[in-house]
């Protein structure tokens, strides 16, 4: 009887191990997320500082910058990411209220638009490009999930991935009153049931 040791070996024969499907997808398994024993706690935290902090006066400009340094200096402090939701909370506001100021849109279905003095939504669009300039520094920097970025670019940052074509007709467009119109089409039609009378 022959041994294993004796049986032919398959000398320079590479195996190739098929992954799973999927195995490479960033929303499959642990692709799209790390998470550390103790982050669950340290994010907690954060946003339970974020609950805790006191309302501001926003038409007071010192009052909204020190708020938002010191809403960039907690999430120095704990080592995440800022976020948008993280910034909106700061202020006392919503995400949708912070995209409304920011982009001079009506806040909320009555078309109401922010009534803050100038200089205060200045400061509050500048650190708003400021989160906008941190994704794109992660993005390209391969510091954040490439499926989380493309979300957060479209929905906080109104980036988009279509093209859009404009079609404009080049048609003449000569201005006829009624009676002209009228006139045209009679003469045509006459000229129609000459023809069919020859």
């Amino acid at each position: 009887m022959a041994s294993k040791k004796d049986a032919p070996q398959n000398e320079g024969v590479q195996v190739i191990k098929k992954k799973p499907r999927g195995g490479n997808s960033p929303v499959i398994g642990m692709n799209g997320y790390d998470l550390e024993p103790g982050d669950n706690t340290k994010f907690l935290q954060l946003n339970m500082e974020l609950f805790n902090m006191d309302k501001i006066d926003m038409h007071d400009e010192e009052a909204v910058t020190e708020r938002l340094n010191e809403y960039f200096a907690l999430y120095a402090k704990h080592d995440v990411k800022p976020t948008v939701a993280g910034m909106a909370m700061a202020l006392g506001w919503s995400r949708q209220q912070l995209w409304a100021v920011t982009h001079d849109q009506p806040l909320g279905g009555r078309g109401n638009y922010c009534t803050l003095p100038q200089s205060v939504t200045d400061i509050i669009k500048k650190a708003y490009f400021l989160l906008e300039n941190l994704w794109e520094n992660y993005a390209t920097n391969g510091k954040i999930n490439p499926v989380t970025a493309i979300f957060l670019a479209k929905n906080n940052f109104g980036y988009q991935d279509k093209t859009e074509y404009v079609v404009t007709p080049n048609v003449q467009q000569d201005n006829y009153d009624p009676d002209s119109i009228r006139q045209r089409y009679l003469i045509d039609s006459a000229n129609d049931s000459d023809e069919e009378n020859d």
